[in-house]
């Protein structure tokens, strides 16, 4: 698709000035919005009980600004920059407070309950937001030369980089000594400082072109990506991978991309139109964002949960604690940009980039439970190094290998396909935790009196309490076991119904099941009654019986006492010998209901000491189990992310080298471009 490219704007040196720092102020607001709230995440999952939702906070925000791009990235073509920028500021301004008001009490069960309050919230963040970070990278291709695009690009990598860095220790900071409500109440005075600096200080930004809105487009791209999420979140979790329902979603988001690339193909003002993917640099770079953007979503979503739950860090320690893997990314991001700006080389710095990042996350393989912070940051910061060169590279490549015309419809596809990216890198790498979870909790965790593991009854709090050594779960055990405990002694008193829940519990050993449920009465009454036989059939042969009884060490002092009453007399002749044995049989027989009650005692004293020692040991077990188990799951995502980095390498070897262009007003210099794509075109501003 061809156009006219519009009438060159000038812009004196303060006007591009204080757009740059209104621009950075935007991307700041956006960049934070991502970052503040993972370190708030743990506790907010806690208090919302929502653990098996936690992906979700991610990925509706990223689907939401994901959609968006694209759409935002037209209409700021076809109605200007500025006024569609001021609306995503406001949108995402109220998607914000919205976020923080989720689970207030008062909202009662409002969707479904808190957690579904912030998701539908965080959606409309995601909707606002996505305005920001697009049109920010779009003013910048529009006012300044693509060599200095190179430098801002590096800059505004920079600030992505610091907004990583303070973010999560804001959002720490406000979790530990106000609350996690405060993590987005936070975007409201930077967004109002934002939103005044565009509105009373940037120049009107004019850059109006015909055409119109692909309406179509836009609703194939959310029939597209809706369902995929869906099938990737639910998958092995909620449904099994070959049921129905995955095959159906599957299904819908491939049909419904069919019917997007055939609309597009028939769409003059196409939302993504597809000849741009005839230039080379643009479709492999942007497989390449892709790809490695799964990878970054995860790593990021959850360190900040392994160090709180495990190493058993505060929120304020695990947003300082990312600092390492954000330093590494402010270097190379820096670095990256600058050199590519002078040299015009960005090729070796991705190729670099993806090496590292592939070692990095090798390396985060190694952690274990009691992985110290030290041999972490280490391991992070390896991390940080391969991200940063992918910050900007990829669009400043991609700029200088499209047409102006098409320059922020490319911008903020690019954008469109690393935050798709990132979307399904929260949707996938939360079922693989989820998965992981639900396989290798099991395999970590004794079996607990009452409680049933698994991946959607994980007890957070008990989780991080277990990580911070304040363990509230040898309380829980206990109360489970003095429960347990009380339903044993009513089956002993003959409570049916205690029985019958004991007969069920599967945790409860067979033998103590057989011995709650009639066992011990039935032991007691054989005892006394082999007792009572043994008694008769001595005391029938007189005295020489009862001498025997008094020798043997088998009969209870008790027995011997009574043994002695018997007078002499009583044992003189067989018929009173008989006599005698009969009467003491009985007597002992009758003593039955006593001597149930004294094993019964007995029983239960043992019974108790027991399940103290077991409370006390099962605590210690849950606590080391839950933070091996958890770890365990987070090495295997890990494990799993490096194939997507090596995935997103290979892919890196096939972007094409092509001249980043250095000036707009000397005629374009021959430079590499593919025979199949655009001719290269001066950059105008407007």
């Amino acid at each position: 698709m061809t156009a006219t490219p519009p009438t060159p704007a000038s812009f004196t040196a303060p006007e591009k000035k204080i757009t740059l720092i209104g621009l950075m102020v935007v991307f700041l607001l956006a960049a934070l919005s991502q970052n503040i709230v993972g370190t708030a995440m743990p506790r907010i999952v806690e208090e919302l009980n929502g653990f098996s939702l936690y992906a979700w906070v991610t990925t509706s925000y990223l689907l939401a600004s994901t959609v968006m791009v694209p759409i935002y990235g037209k209409l700021s073509d076809l109605y200007g920059r500025k006024p569609i920028l001021v609306f995503g500021v406001i949108v995402f301004l109220i998607g914000s407070a919205l976020c923080g008001l989720a689970g207030e009490p008062w909202l009662g069960n409002f969707l479904g309950g808190g957690m579904n309050q912030l998701i539908a919230a965080r959606a409309v963040a995601g909707f606002g937001a996505a305005a920001l970070i697009t049109i920010a990278f779009t003013i910048l291709g529009d006012m300044f030369e693509p060599a200095e695009r190179a430098r801002f690009g590096g800059l505004f990598g920079a600030m992505f980089g610091l907004s990583t860095v303070i973010g999560p220790v804001i959002g720490g900071f406000l979790t530990d000594n106000l609350s996690w409500r405060w993590t987005f109440y936070a975007n409201l005075p930077l967004g109002l400082l934002a939103l005044f600096m565009i509105i009373a200080k940037m120049p009107s930004l004019s850059h109006r072109q015909g055409g119109r809105v692909d309406v179509l487009g836009t609703l194939f791209i959310l029939t597209t990506t809706i369902p995929l999420l869906l099938a990737l979140t639910w998958g092995g979790v909620t449904y099994p991978w070959a049921g129905g329902v995955i095959l159906g979603l599957l299904a819908a988001s491939l049909a419904s991309l069919v019917a997007f690339l055939v609309v597009e193909r028939r769409t003059k003002d196409a939302i993504i139109p597809l000849n741009l993917f005839r230039v080379p640099i643009y479709s492999v770079g942007n497989l390449a964002g892709f790809i490695l953007n799964i990878a970054f979503f995860g790593v990021i979503m959850f360190l900040p949960l392994y160090m709180q739950l495990v190493l058993g860090v505060s929120p304020t320690k695990s947003g300082t604690s990312m600092l390492p893997l954000m330093g590494g990314l402010i270097l190379t991001s820096i670095v990256a940009g600058n050199v590519v700006a002078r040299t015009g080389k960005y090729k070796p710095w991705m190729l670099a980039g993806g090496v590292i990042l592939i070692v990095g996350l090798w390396s985060l393989t190694g952690i274990t439970a009691h992985t110290t912070l030290p041999d972490l940051y280490w391991r992070m910061f390896l991390v940080g190094l391969g991200l940063g060169p992918t910050q900007s590279l990829f669009t400043i490549a991609i700029q200088s290998g499209v047409p102006q015309a098409q320059l922020a419809t490319a911008t903020s596809s690019s954008q469109f396909f690393r935050q798709i990216g990132g979307t399904i890198g929260a949707a996938v790498f939360g079922t693989l935790l989820m998965n992981n979870l639900a396989t290798e909790m099991p395999r970590h965790l004794p079996q607990v009196p009452g409680a049933q593991m698994n991946a959607k009854s994980i007890d957070m709090k008990a989780l991080r309490t277990a990580g911070t050594g304040s363990d509230t779960t040898g309380q829980k055990i206990q109360a489970a076991l003095d429960e347990q405990y009380a339903q044993i002694e009513q089956a002993l008193n003959g409570d049916a119904a205690a029985q019958a829940a004991i007969r069920a519990n599967a945790q409860l050993p067979a033998e103590l099941k057989a011995l709650a449920t009639g066992g011990l009465k039935a032991q007691v009454h054989r005892t006394l009654t082999a007792q009572a036989d043994a008694v008769r059939r001595a005391l029938s042969t007189g005295e020489a019986g009862r001498n025997t009884l008094l020798a043997s060490a088998e009969t209870p002092d008790a027995l011997k006492t009574r043994l002695r009453a018997i007078p002499a007399q009583a044992l003189a002749t067989p018929q009173s010998s008989a006599a005698v044995a009969g009467q003491f049989a009985q007597g002992l027989l009758a003593q039955e209901a006593a001597a149930y009650d004294q094993a019964k005692t007995q029983a239960l004293a043992g019974l108790k000491t027991k399940f103290d020692e077991q409370a006390t040991t099962l605590a210690a077990q849950v606590s080391s189990g839950m933070k091996e188990g958890f770890t365990a799951s987070v090495v295997r995502m890990y494990r799993d992310a490096i194939w997507f980095a090596v995935a997103g390498l290979i892919v890196m070897l096939f972007v094409p080298v092509i001249a980043i262009r250095t000036g707009q007003k000397s005629a374009p210099t021959a430079a590499p471009v593919p025979a199949d794509g655009p001719e290269p075109v001066t950059p105008a501003r407007s």
